[in-house]
């Protein structure tokens, strides 16, 4: 299973700095500086990729051909770029969906790796409000396959952006 990579953050450039200055820095002033960038240093970067997430879907229309999932799924079939975000929340949601259908671990596992890519993808872009977009559940509901094809081009329209 893949998982975005991860890597040290630039900050640690600060915690290095903080010592080497520690004498202007390690004021009451400087402190909570200093421990923020000890502690940021350490946390991962994920790289939001929509590419990743275009290749897991990939793998996920591959592996559900050779099974049977009886499930109808809310789908956006004309995604405004305006409500591109919105959608794709639904999209992860039932998502969901996919994987509690099947025993096949490896959907599972591409389906749960897709869903971390994405959410990292869209949190990286910060919190956006969209307004006018329907909700999930007003969504027309169809099969599998249809809210794969759906899914691939919304994703398209992240990488086409990006």
């Amino acid at each position: 299973m893949r998982i975005s990579k991860t890597k040290l953050r630039s900050t640690s450039i600060q915690c290095y700095l903080c010592l080497l200055l520690n004498s202007h820095f390690l004021t009451e002033a400087g402190i909570p500086v200093f421990i923020f960038s000890c502690v940021s240093a350490g946390l991962p970067k994920t790289e939001a990729n929509w590419q990743h997430v275009a290749s897991d879907l990939r793998r996920i229309e591959m592996l559900i051909q050779s099974i049977h999932i009886d499930a109808t799924l809310y789908t956006e079939s004309d995604v405004r770029p305006s409500c591109k975000v919105t959608a794709m929340k639904c999209f992860l949601l039932e998502l969901c969906v996919i994987s509690e259908e099947t025993d096949n671990m490896h959907i599972r596992d591409t389906v749960q790796n897709l869903i971390i890519l994405a959410n990292s993808s869209l949190s990286s872009n910060g919190t956006i409000t969209e307004s006018g977009c329907k909700e999930c559940e007003e969504l027309e509901e169809k099969n599998v396959k249809e809210f794969l094809r759906s899914f691939t081009h919304i994703v398209q329209m992240f990488i086409n952006t990006s």
